[in-house]
């Protein structure tokens, strides 16, 4: 199609045309061969830059041509002319009464401008729809990889516990929440892309299902990150005695944007899965370590609090500044808890 369209412009406007897509093209593609130091991709740009040179030496040609017509023309124009006017007397004496004589060659028919517009625009427009649609068919060079977003979650149907709580906030909201463009630079990582990030509605354990628990985790290739808020009854106070009664160390307590919180460290589980022909699991062992920074859920402490989490596969942790950097950005997005 692109083809026929090109026959039918005239030689001004297809040959011009011609050239300078050939030379864009030609020098795009050189340019990439050689920073990519590609070698096919540079046949096809000398290739592209070879067919221009070529279009441009028959333009060439065309010009020259039309300013320096052919001599021979203009010599034997005189024995032309001559022999085209005997043979016309010749044939004025050959005819017979007074009828008609016959009228003059009808003149050729030049081409339609409007149609060679029209074919002009119809070129450059399929031209134009190529260059759109080729960095979406054709693989792109960009190797980077893109971080990971959270799944959609709206139309998930919550468990009672979250009609029953006043204000809750959902898992997916926690995930988009938590997975901000800047969480690799807070953790000290800014080279790092999140490779995983997910959000669930979930109720907490040992609750019957009564108590909303909504978590967000998001992975990097040093820190995994998890947070979660747990709306039940439970003042910070009486967290930390709790704490004090479990394994958890380095307990320490604070305020975090005016809000009473607590800081803790306790090791993650680890669970390994055979999924050979037995299809058994080994035992729950202990993994690395984490550090806890745990939060209330409103200034009045009134009841739940929100945990942010951070440990790695290797053990290693970041400063505890780390933590209150990562809640002072995502606290703000989870509603206080109201007065009941």
């Amino acid at each position: 199609m692109l083809g026929f369209l090109l026959r039918l412009l005239p030689f001004r406007v297809r040959e011009p045309l011609l050239i300078a897509v050939g030379s864009v093209l030609g020098v795009r593609i050189m340019y990439l061969a050689v920073r990519d130091h590609d070698r096919l991709a540079a046949g096809l740009g000398v290739v592209f830059l070879v067919f221009t040179a070529i279009r441009v030496y028959a333009v060439v040609r065309a010009l020259h041509a039309r300013r320096n017509p052919n001599p021979a023309a203009s010599a034997d124009g005189a024995a032309v002319n001559a022999a085209a006017q005997t043979q016309t007397q010749a044939q004025a004496q050959t005819q017979v009464g007074d009828g008609p004589r016959p009228g003059p060659d009808t003149p050729k028919k030049e081409p339609n401008a409007w149609g060679q517009a029209v074919a002009a625009v119809a070129v450059i427009g399929a031209l134009a729809a190529a260059l759109w649609v080729a960095p979406r068919v054709m693989p792109s060079d960009d190797n980077t990889p893109q971080p990971a977003s959270c799944s959609a979650g709206e139309h998930e149907e919550l468990p009672k516990a979250y009609k029953q709580t006043p204000q809750p906030v959902t898992g997916e909201e926690l995930c988009k929440a938590l997975n901000r463009p800047d969480l690799a630079k807070l953790l000290g990582t800014p080279g790092e892309t999140a490779t995983t990030a997910s959000g669930t509605s979930n109720t907490a354990p040992l609750t019957d299902g009564k108590v909303a628990q909504p978590e967000a985790e998001v992975t990097f290739d040093t820190y995994t990150v998890n947070v979660s808020a747990t709306y039940n009854e439970l003042s910070t106070d009486q967290y930390v005695k709790l704490m004090k009664f479990g394994d958890e160390k380095d307990i320490k307590t604070l305020t975090v944007l005016g809000r009473p919180a607590v800081f803790s460290s306790d090791h993650t589980m680890k669970l390994e899965i055979n999924l050979g022909s037995g299809g058994s699991g080994g035992p729950v062992e202990q993994g690395p370590l984490a550090r806890t920074l745990s939060v209330a859920l409103d200034r009045h402490d009134r009841g739940g609090y929100c945990d942010i989490t951070v440990w790695s596969t290797s053990g290693a942790l970041p400063d505890d500044s780390v933590l209150l950097d990562i809640a002072e950005k995502v606290l703000p997005t989870i509603p206080e808890r109201p007065v009941r």
